[in-house]
């Protein structure tokens, strides 16, 4: 990846003439089955975009999961800066929404002297709060078809679409054919420095480059960062199979522990979730500053739940140290396989 960044042949993607930035947009338009795509700086931004698009009349509303990242990590992005009303469906464990729960939340257009309107159904692939549960390209049409019946329209924030598509076996395109637009996330299990690609109709997409500087997103030879992604997106997609293998052994690993507890079923992908119970004698703040002294780092999703994710320059090696230093830390006993 630095070596493709250095030899980047770069001009002004503000403008339109950036051609690495051109290379993958193009390429990543493909993979998603789209008409166009374009990169910008972070996540939340293609989110934001993608929203304010779709939602232009201030006060429409949008139907979104209540543990979807759009609603609990964006910083309320949506409202401050569009105006866009946020109504929440109750995520299931595996990241869906109940289609009748959806169809309940669409506002009826008659009493609008009183209701938002409804313009938009947000839907995660995968659903990271759920874990990296993966949505059926099945679901996702159902929610497509419920969409076009009302007159919405459909996105999809796939951050982490290429895990999705890994671990259900089925090409990105097919998994966000019913939506209107979608992102994917370049700087996570892909591994580029930063980036996230929004695809969608070239109508759309001349959109969102607009919008995309006026939140300040345009950036100049940006190639430099493309350069990157194309490289990730060409030859780290085809590792992702071993980092949900390297999920499932930690998530086995840890289970195992007496006091902590995994939901076996639930790691598909490269997130692995595991509670710390009363009778591990620790707490999850606890357990995370010990495992940092060990040079692993975790995050909170709880007081008594913590997140761990893989990416390809974790190891097994790697994983095999951390389910050692886990046990060390919640039984005070050493692991066969490495701390003391």
């Amino acid at each position: 990846m630095r070596a493709a960044m250095a030899n980047a042949e770069v001009d002004d993607d503000v403008l339109g003439f950036d051609p690495t930035a051109a290379c993958l947009e193009k390429k990543m338009a493909k993979i998603m089955g789209k008409e166009a795509a374009l990169y910008v700086p972070s996540g939340t931004m293609a989110n934001l975009i993608c929203v304010l698009i779709h939602c232009q009349i201030r006060g429409s509303e949008v139907i979104l999961g209540d543990y979807s990242h759009i609603h609990i990590y964006e910083n309320g992005g949506i409202s401050t800066l569009g105006g866009v009303h946020p109504r929440t469906v109750k995520n299931n464990e595996d990241g869906t929404m109940d289609i009748d729960r959806i169809e309940e939340s669409i506002r009826d257009p008659s009493f609008e002297i009183c209701y938002p309107t409804t313009r938009l159904i947000c839907l995660e692939n995968s659903h990271a709060h759920s874990g990296g549960r993966c949505l059926s390209a099945e679901y996702t049409d159902k929610v497509g078809e419920l969409a076009k019946k009302y007159g919405l329209k459909l996105h999809i924030d796939g951050a982490r679409i290429f895990n999705a598509s890994v671990a259900l076996g089925v090409p990105v395109h097919r998994l966000v054919q019913a939506a209107d637009s979608v992102t994917a996330c370049l700087s996570k299990g892909l591994g580029a420095p930063a980036g996230t690609i929004i695809a969608g109709s070239k109508d759309f997409i001349y959109k969102a480059k607009i919008l995309r500087k006026t939140l300040g997103g345009g950036m100049r030879q940006i190639g430099v960062l493309c350069a990157a992604a194309i490289v990730a997106v060409e030859e780290n997609v085809e590792k992702l199979v071993r980092d949900h293998k390297k999920a499932k052994a930690l998530a086995a690993g840890i289970n195992n522990i007496k006091g902590l507890k995994v939901g076996l079923d639930s790691v598909e992908t490269n997130i692995v979730f595991f509670d710390v119970l009363k009778e591990s004698g620790t707490t999850g703040d606890e357990l995370m500053k010990k495992l940092e002294v060990h040079g692993v780092l975790a995050m909170p999703e709880g007081p008594c739940k913590i997140r761990l994710v893989l990416h390809h320059q974790i190891s097994e090696h790697d994983v095999q140290y951390t389910i050692s230093c886990i046990q060390k830390i919640v039984t005070g006993l050493p692991d066969k396989n490495g701390v003391h």
